[in-house]
């Protein structure tokens, strides 16, 4: 057994065929300008060849043979080709700074307005993810503050749950007056240090 085993690997080895090429499916790569304009770069490589698309709609279409040819789209063509694509896609990362009251969890008149945008810009994505970091500035003391910025971010994730967010998708956190966005010395009062940061994904 341990004799046959060579040969009858040879014989096999030898009636095997070549490992044939697999046709791939076609390919469209396109440069689509972000929404404020901005214009990225694209490099493709396929079959050996290198080329680089950095106009606004430059695009390449790739056969299944691997074989490249330059293509030029229109805005009409992406919204037409790639429209549900694109819309599928998850927003912009979007960040917002809210501020409050000094000593308390109440946003200021003009962070209340404020939270509307928020608000809307929450109802406009269908899953995000939220993070939301409360602050303090350096009156009181360290355990005070600890509290104070936790109930500041715990408030504003119970609005966002009232409005129909699902409370696994929302993260409050409280961070004291550890992180100043002016710097101060203790016992300060810094109308911009008293803030909730909030982030959407």
């Amino acid at each position: 057994m341990r004799i046959l085993l060579p040969i009858l690997l040879l014989v096999a080895a030898g009636c095997a065929e070549p490992p044939k090429a697999v046709p791939v499916a076609p390919e469209m790569v396109a440069v689509i300008p972000a929404a404020d304009g901005h214009i990225g770069t694209v490099v493709v490589r396929t079959g050996g060849a290198t080329q680089v698309l950095h106009g606004a709609y430059a695009a390449q279409r790739v056969a299944s043979d691997g074989h490249a040819t330059q293509a030029s789209l229109t805005a009409e063509d992406i919204r037409r080709d790639f429209g549900g694509t694109l819309a599928a896609l998850p927003g912009r990362p979007a960040t917002f700074t809210l501020y409050f009251l000094e000593g308390r969890d109440e946003l200021t008149p003009e962070s209340r307005q404020e939270m509307e945008k928020v608000l809307a810009e929450l109802k406009r994505r269908p899953a995000p993810d939220i993070v939301v970091i409360g602050h303090t500035d350096t009156v009181g003391t360290l355990a005070y503050n600890d509290k104070l910025s936790l109930a500041r971010a715990e408030r504003l994730r119970e609005m966002m749950i009232e409005l129909g967010i699902p409370a696994e998708r929302i993260k409050a956190t409280g961070r004291g007056k550890r992180e100043l966005l002016i710097p101060t010395e203790d016992n300060i009062s810094e109308a911009r240090n008293r803030r909730v940061e909030i982030s959407v994904r």
